[in-house]
């Protein structure tokens, strides 16, 4: 007798209750409902506020949890089910094509060969000039660019590999510089920086053609900075037929940022895309966490042809190298 009342609690017990039904659905529908904001968000181009706009950059893992959140619902509440599907599909449709590479112009101009890191003020030079030696670089931007920095690269033979300079270090973070392999000279006026020091140059390549180089640093978009970050990115000069501009730096913008498609919008296309590594991260690297965004780019005019990028690992700073070999028209 004791038994079976026994079993027959038990089995009671194991039951769901309603409330606890109903609090397992509510949290289901809010975290579904939160997906679908996002994705609607990303492919609107929606973002506002520093929350949100951060939050765009992880827009790659937010496709991933939208699909095991289908997968864990589809059993208990196929409605919701359906929504985090949906939106691991929007998501999944912003991403995806930047596994891809895409059909490029005919460039028959000269090869140009582009660097840009942000070395945190410490990167380690040795590697820098490795790099530069390694990729036959005609063109380096170097961000957060420190006194001391523009000494150890000379000091690693940085110097006599580019030996053309537009530098604008300074302690801290805002410093900048453009190294060049041919003679550069300052091209001032084309834009008004804000954020960082961005240096631009004009190199001049054998063979009497030339291209614009722009080093790029906009201030990240956290708090009150994001009306800034904005702002700065608005204020990059667009593409021109009068001249052939390559922008390249740490942009502290993804592919999954407004901003920075409708910079791109303006004449440009970002080198790492093009190829098929627009999801290589490029941020934080060297910390507890492996990189997991792609912040740093070498974004070039729409008539010019990338045939390589390389993401490299340079020690001492939280960023990659990016390299981009380019043909010009």
């Amino acid at each position: 007798m004791s038994t079976t009342v026994g079993t027959e609690q038990a089995t009671a017990d194991d039951q769901p209750a309603p409330e606890r039904r109903r609090r397992r659905r509510w949290l289901s529908w809010t975290i579904v409902a939160l997906l679908a904001l996002w994705a609607a968000i990303r492919v609107g181009g929606l973002e506002q506020g520093s929350f949100v706009t951060q939050l765009m950059t992880v827009t790659p893992y937010g496709a991933v949890l939208a699909a095991l959140t289908g997968l864990l619902l589809i059993r208990r509440n196929r409605p919701a089910a359906l929504v985090a599907a949906l939106a691991c599909v929007v998501m999944a449709a912003c991403v995806a094509p930047r596994l891809t590479g895409a059909d490029q112009p005919v460039a028959n101009g000269a090869p140009l060969r582009v660097l840009t890191i942000n070395l945190f003020g410490r990167g380690d030079a040795q590697t820098v000039v490795d790099l530069v030696r390694r990729y036959d670089v005609d063109v380096f931007t170097a961000l957060e660019l420190t006194p001391g920095a523009v000494e150890r690269l000379d000091m690693a033979g940085l110097k006599q590999l580019l030996p053309h300079r537009v530098l604008q270090e300074e302690f801290g973070a805002t410093g900048s510089g453009i190294y060049a392999r041919h003679p550069v000279t300052e091209l001032t006026g084309l834009f008004t920086p804000i954020g960082h020091n961005m240096p631009a140059a004009t190199m001049a390549l054998p063979g009497g053609s030339k291209v614009e180089i722009v080093a790029v640093h906009p201030n990240p978009p956290l708090g009150r900075m994001e009306e800034e970050w904005n702002a700065a990115l608005r204020a990059l000069p667009p593409a021109t037929p009068a001249a052939i501009r390559v922008l390249a730096g740490d942009f502290n913008a993804s592919l999954d940022h407004r901003a920075f498609r409708d910079l791109l919008s303006r004449g440009y296309v970002d080198a790492a895309d093009q190829v098929g590594k627009g999801l290589v991260p490029t941020w934080p690297n060297f910390r507890a966490i492996p990189p997991i965004i792609s912040i740093d780019h070498v974004v070039a005019d729409r008539r010019v042809s990338v045939r390589r990028v390389e993401v490299s690992d340079v020690p001492r700073t939280d960023h990659r190298a990016v390299f981009a070999e380019l043909r010009l028209p």
